[in-house]
């Protein structure tokens, strides 16, 4: 029967006592636990005192990113989708008291995260460009775009607007045309009609090279190539069709006539934007010393431009008593400096790098004339995003990472209390001030240097390992001696007395290449890296963002992603056996540093890709020369010790038809056949045939065979519009 008595369940009320297992369950812990977490990120967002623009900064890159790195459009969709979800628990955060300030940074975060992935899916679905299905030889008539003159390879680039005659589709198209073909007439508007054979944009040769596919897609190019035979003028550019371009030829002509050599095209540069005839052994130079930052219109050439025209203005207008009574100066001088920096920005091409660093100085502008600071990772915040919103494709390129991570690396040293302390104000020498000035330059560059190599080695596998110490010389002498010197040349030159001065400004700039050629020459200059992966990359990005915005004792845990990033680049293993993506060029990492080619290439292009990514810069050796391998006209077979074991590689040298039966006896004693053709199924190695067929789904291939490892480019392209390989048919174990 049951009992009359009622059952006393305590749930809540009073203390629970040892009999009530119930609430000693493991899901009641969690919660507990999760609630402690929540605590821990309010109680650190209330006492970490940062600034919060900078962070939504990071969480739009950060949506930007993911887009390239995810593959497909439902994980694209899927970001924004979390992203999303992330901004609705915030504000589900928002109204609870405890819980305000982590729901308003989920909130931001979220929500700058999914724009970011929105806004480059947007852009590359506007501006993207089908390539070309094939190579092709065409005649067509099209209206140039844009002109590039390049005196050092005795050619010219033009970027020409022509209809497909195939599809009917209006086409954007660059071709080379040789410098001594090329007529004044061929500028921006003209018509020209002209035969060239056009390629598609080339993928990464191998994986880790350069991308052109990705970034032509954004240019909007359809194919690159070359002029064959004469081009004649359709119809001639309308008059001032593009003023800025040719007032730009003009300036560069001008300089380079009064400066002579790779100092004449330094000297343009600065000037007009020009860089098309710098020497190959001088632009060597200038990269591996560290200073080829100097060669591009950036945030210095900007920073001195408008610091010149704010500084003159300011002086001169102070002359003026009735004016300095009755206007704030800061601010006319500010608006003189902003115009200058914009009209400079347009003479040097206008170019992403240029517009970004102009933006960046305009900001700095503002703060000086409402009396604010001026440099602040609020300003770096601003500037980020104004160029994310406008093409948020060149977060993927070395410019924006570059350019953005030197200027945070300054901000963010200069903004340290220990920093701020040392270079206060005080009582004190010309000679003791200079020495903490010069200290301060050095132990700047130093950071900059420290903060740009990942990038410097991700993207172009080597770095110049002195490139602070040749920059604390040469930053002072462009921006103090160079620049200055060339603006009063070309002053001087409309009365006729400029020719003294370009000979000062040629002298400084032939100091420049000395301290260039100097620096690179230096044992243990150069830093090779063949590759470093996306995750190598990620967590450096993730110390130097942490080391740089945050604040407090919490700022050294950026150590630790950083650390942790050293080290797995230095196990990155160097690729034995690296593949173009068409069959025709194999690279063999030899043990003496040297590398063997299958064939000795007519294009700079293949071999500098193949050394890049073998990490070597030592001799490039064609393999029917070397002792080891057995070469007859049609095939080349060598044999190599990796991994404690012989690996049999057979390279197909030509598309000459041999016999089956003897292929196929070939192929099952090698380990591995490359082939530029498609090989017949019957060829059967023992691990992997890299034939035409393989290579058109897979792309260019890195091989490591101490583990058995196979990179593709394929790998990091996904189903990215300029992506053109397939995926499928590639698979693991034993890839034949």
């Amino acid at each position: 029967m049951a009992s009359g008595g009622a059952t006393e369940v305590p749930l809540g009320s009073g203390e629970a006592v040892p009999g009530d297992a119930a609430l000693q369950h493991r899901p009641w812990q969690g919660r507990w636990r999760l609630s402690s977490v929540g605590d821990t990120l309010e109680n650190g967002l209330e006492d970490a005192g940062f600034e919060r623009a900078p962070w939504l900064a990071v969480a739009l890159a950060a949506g930007v990113a993911a887009w390239f790195v995810l593959d497909a459009p439902w994980q694209w969709a899927a970001a924004i989708g979390a992203g999303l979800l992330l901004a609705l628990t915030g504000w589900h955060w928002t109204t609870q008291e405890e819980r305000v300030r982590l729901g308003m940074a989920s909130i931001g975060l979220g929500l700058a995260f999914a724009l970011g992935v929105g806004l480059i899916w947007s852009r590359s679905a506007v501006v993207g460009a089908e390539a070309f299905e094939y190579p092709r030889v065409i005649q067509f008539n099209g209206q140039i775009l844009d002109r590039e003159d390049q005196p050092s390879r005795d050619r010219i680039r033009l970027v020409l607007a022509m209809r497909d005659a195939e599809t009917g589709q209006a086409r954007k198209v660059r071709v080379n045309l040789d410098a001594e073909d090329a007529r004044d007439t061929y500028v921006e508007g003209a018509v020209v009609r002209l035969r060239a054979r056009l390629m598609p944009p080339a993928p990464p040769m191998v994986p880790g090279a350069y991308d052109f596919a990705r970034a032509a897609w954004f240019m909007g190019l359809a194919g690159t190539g070359s002029v064959i035979g004469p081009v004649d003028l359709v119809s001639p550019a309308p008059p001032n069709s593009d003023p800025i371009s040719a007032l730009q030829r003009i300036l560069s002509a001008h300089v380079r006539a009064n400066v002579s050599g790779s100092e004449g095209t330094i000297a343009a540069a600065f000037a007009s934007g020009d860089r098309g005839a710098i020497a190959e052994r001088d632009e060597e130079a200038m990269r591996d010393s560290g200073l080829t930052h100097l060669l591009s219109i950036s945030g210095l050439h900007v920073s001195a431009v408008i610091a010149g025209a704010y500084f003159l203005a300011i002086k001169l207008l102070a002359l003026w008593p009735w004016l300095a009574l009755r206007v704030r100066l800061p601010v006319v001088a500010a608006g003189i400096g902003a115009l200058a920096g914009i009209g400079y920005t347009l003479l040097t091409g206008a170019e992403v790098p240029t517009v970004r660093s102009c933006a960046a100085a305009l900001l700095v502008l503002g703060a000086l004339a409402l009396g604010r600071q001026a440099l602040s990772l609020r300003m770096v915040a601003l500037a980020a995003a104004f160029v994310l919103f406008l093409w948020p494709e060149s977060l993927a390129g070395p410019s924006f990472q570059m350019s953005f991570s030197a200027v945070l690396a300054i901000v963010a040293l200069h903004n340290c209390d220990p920093v701020k302390e040392f270079l206060a104000a005080r009582e004190e020498s010309w000679l003791a001030r200079t020495a903490r000035r010069g200290t301060m330059l050095l132990v700047t560059g130093l950071v900059i240097e420290f903060a740009l190599m990942p990038i410097v080695l991700f993207h172009f596998h080597r770095a110049g390992v002195y490139g602070a110490f040749a920059n604390v010389v040469a930053i002072p002498l462009v921006t103090f001696v160079s620049m200055p010197l060339i603006a009063l040349a070309l002053l001087l030159d409309l009365v006729g007395l400029g020719k003294p001065v370009w000979w000062l400004a040629e002298f400084s700039l032939d100091q420049l290449l000395d301290i260039a050629h100097w620096t690179s020459a230096q044992p243990g200059a150069v830093k090779l890296l063949p590759q470093m992966s996306y995750a190598t990359f990620a967590m450096f990005v993730t110390g130097g963002l942490w080391l740089a915005l945050w604040k407090g004792r919490k700022r050294a845990l950026g150590l630790v992603p950083a650390a942790i990033g050293t080290a797995m680049m230095i196990a990155t293993p160097v690729p034995d056996i690296l593949i173009s993506d068409d069959g025709r060029h194999v690279g063999i990492a030899g043990e003496d540093r040297r590398l063997l080619m299958l064939r000795e290439s007519r294009s700079d292009y293949a071999r500098e890709n193949l050394q890049e990514m073998a990490g070597t810069s030592g001799d490039v050796v064609p393999l029917a020369d070397w002792e080891g391998a057995e070469c007859s006209r049609d095939f080349c077979v060598i044999a190599i010790e990796r991994g404690g074991r012989t690996w049999q590689i057979l390279m197909a040298r030509s598309r000459d038809l041999v016999s089956e039966r003897a292929l196929s006896a070939a192929c099952e004693r090698a380990d591995i056949v490359v082939a530029d053709r498609y090989l017949p199924r019957s060829c059967l190695p023992r691990w992997l045939k890299a034939d035409r067929r393989t290579l058109s789904e897979s792309g260019g291939l890195a091989i490591v065979l101490a583990d058995e490892t196979i990179t593709r480019v394929a790998d990091t392209q996904g189903q990215h519009g300029w992506w053109r390989g397939r995926t499928e048919g590639f698979g693991g174990g034993n890839p034949r």
